[in-house]
């Protein structure tokens, strides 16, 4: 079996799945390109007893003939010799075969299942007649299935009001691989990078299989960014409007939410974002901001300190924010181009969010270097509610045991140096928190950077804690 990179508790999940003593119904859903179908293929290799894959822009008839090839593979000699008529007929036809069939858990495995469901195909009526008639009767059956299409596996399947209303027995997230498991991933491949070169990978497409994948470990990782995104026909200069028209149905209203947040690092309440999107004041965009949220592209949090009607919604997927940052619209192009860009304002500002994106997403490793992975804290970001001071700490930590941590996150190519200017906003940060929450708990002002704090009289009297990218893998 090919080695899986990571995915431990997942691959726990699925090997449980597959022994347990009833039927089993598991939904793995997560962003395009994340690996799903790799990990259920690799993992399960040749015990599945029946398996196909959706095809895009297809139609009813295409779709069953390619379900009755993939039976005529499977079952070569108990298949119907011609196609079903209907997905009713193609799921009784499948039922009548694995009724005889010997497999102690009869896996089967239906991948890009949207695609399945054409309009007025009936594939969602045939899908819920299978399992609550045939497979939720039986003990040794275990139905994945698997898509991209977020909006579809979200409203269709994991939130059905209707005959798929809580019928799945799991549902898995997959989430794009951590630092560690990009580092895992590449020497693998054969790559050498430092810690540094894998911070700024990560960075630019997070920790996406597919992309990581094209990676040429025998270049710089500045050369593969230049290579993959501004080269003429670059491997990813044209997937974000693939990315988001593979997932989303109407996915021009979720790219104009994305590209609204993208102007605003630091987030925008719902009032701020529907007008910056142009998107109306509603049920359908709140659906839209849910399937964006669930995707993994968007988070909806809160402020500290703040009630529920002052949720901001941010922009956290890395490949989106580099795309929209310096590739979409932009006239630079061909070898060179990437580098050309580093230390501009516009590399400045954004590799100060971007490293703040990938050390939230780190949160636990955060945890677990500050000694607190066992502690119970609620996670936030904070901002001054008066304009005169216009502080705001990017990440808060808020633990129960009495402590709060004020995060800042500062990316830099050497050890970060506090200034006397710079010390002195931090504390007047720290003060204007206490201030302005009423906070009596013990304040922590943590740094975390990328090659740690230079020392000096600032950083030994202003900081309390501090944390290098090492602290970032596990």
């Amino acid at each position: 079996m090919e080695q899986i990179i990571g995915r431990k508790e997942e691959i726990s999940v699925l090997k449980n799945l597959s022994t347990s003593n009833k039927s089993e119904f598991v939904a793995v859903y997560g962003r395009r390109r994340v690996g799903k179908t790799f990990l259920i293929k690799t993992l399960f290799e040749d015990q599945f007893c029946f398996q196909m894959t959706g095809m895009a822009n297809s139609n009813l008839k295409s779709n069953l003939t390619y379900f009755h090839s993939a039976l005529m593979r499977f079952f070569s000699e108990s298949a119907s010799p011609k196609p079903p008529k209907s997905w009713m007929e193609a799921f009784l036809l499948l039922e009548k075969i694995l009724d005889k069939h010997p497999a102690e858990k009869k896996i089967i495995f239906l991948d890009e299942l949207p695609w399945l469901d054409t309009p007025q195909s009936g594939f969602i009526g045939a899908l819920e007649h299978f399992w609550n008639s045939w497979a939720n009767y039986r003990r040794d059956v275990l139905l994945i299935v698997c898509g991209s299409a977020a909006s579809w596996m979200i409203n269709k399947l994991i939130s059905n009001r209707g005959g798929l209303h809580n019928r799945l027995t799991e549902r898995i997230l997959l989430q794009p691989f951590t630092l560690n498991e990009t580092d895992a991933f590449l020497k693998q491949k054969g790559g050498v990078y430092d810690r540094y070169q894998l911070v700024q990978l990560y960075m630019v497409m997070g920790g996406i299989p597919y992309y990581l994948d094209n990676i040429q470990v025998n270049r710089s990782i500045d050369q593969n960014i230049d290579r993959m995104f501004f080269a003429r026909g670059g491997f990813l200069s044209l997937e974000y409007a693939n990315l988001f028209r593979s997932i989303f149905n109407n996915y021009e209203k979720h790219t104009a939410i994305v590209e609204a947040l993208a102007q605003k690092a630091k987030g925008l309440n719902r009032t701020s974002l529907i007008a910056a999107s142009k998107l109306p004041d509603s049920g359908t965009t709140t659906k839209i901001l849910d399937e964006l949220e669930e995707s993994g592209f968007i988070r909806k949090y809160l402020p500290f300190g703040r009630q529920k009607r002052g949720a901001l919604y941010q922009l956290i997927d890395p490949f989106a924010l580099f795309y929209l940052s310096f590739v979409k619209d932009s006239k630079s192009e061909g070898e060179g181009a990437w580098l050309a860009q580093m230390d501009s304002p516009r590399w400045r500002a954004w590799s100060g969010y971007a490293f703040e994106y990938l050390c939230r997403y780190h949160l636990q490793n955060l945890k677990k270097h500050l000694g607190i992975q066992a502690v119970y804290a609620e996670i936030s970001g904070w901002q001054s509610q008066t304009s005169e001071h216009g502080a705001q700490v990017d990440l808060v930590i808020d633990r129960k045991d009495r402590i709060i941590h004020l995060c800042e996150m500062k990316f830099s190519e050497h050890p970060y140096t506090i200034s006397k200017a710079y010390a002195e906003q931090l504390k007047n940060k720290v003060s204007v928190f206490k201030t302005e929450t009423a906070t009596t708990k013990t304040v922590f002002l943590t740094l975390i950077t990328t090659f740690g704090l230079h020392p000096n009289e600032y950083s030994r009297h202003v900081v309390q804690e501090s944390l290098d990218m090492n602290a970032l893998f596990e």
